[in-house]
């Protein structure tokens, strides 16, 4: 690291370039695979996020149930449902002015076994 100037990047010559350019092209190649895989771990690494899509795995809930099932306020809940539900992690059914969510079972199996794959086949 140059301390001088705060840069973070290595400045030690590269020893094998051609392995560099190599790695460099696969994660590029491997982007949109990458940013994926991200937004999972994003939703799977918030405590909050995870918690309600456990709550949801066997109840349907209105927001202010989860709101009082992780001592939340209900705009929090909401927030982080909000989250979920745009992630197509969770379904939503409405009842007159209330809000009913739902984990999507089969989606979250597909987006976890696609993140499984592709750790697997990178990382071996």
């Amino acid at each position: 690291m140059n301390i001088e100037d705060n840069d973070p990047r290595c400045l030690v010559s590269c020893f094998e370039p051609a392995k560099v350019a190599a790695v460099r092209m696969r994660l590029e190649q491997d982007e949109s695979d990458i940013k994926a895989v991200v937004r999972i771990f994003d939703v799977l690494g918030n405590r909050t996020r995870l918690r309600i899509l456990l709550a949801l795995a066997s109840e349907e809930l209105c927001v202010c149930d989860i709101a009082h099932v992780l001592n939340l306020s209900i705009s929090a809940a909401s927030h982080q449902l909000r989250a979920l539900h745009d992630r197509d992690w969770l379904r939503m059914r409405n009842d007159g002015k209330m809000v009913y969510y739902r984990t999507d079972p089969q989606k979250i199996k597909h987006l976890l076994s696609m993140t499984n794959t592709f750790l697997e086949a990178h990382i071996a």
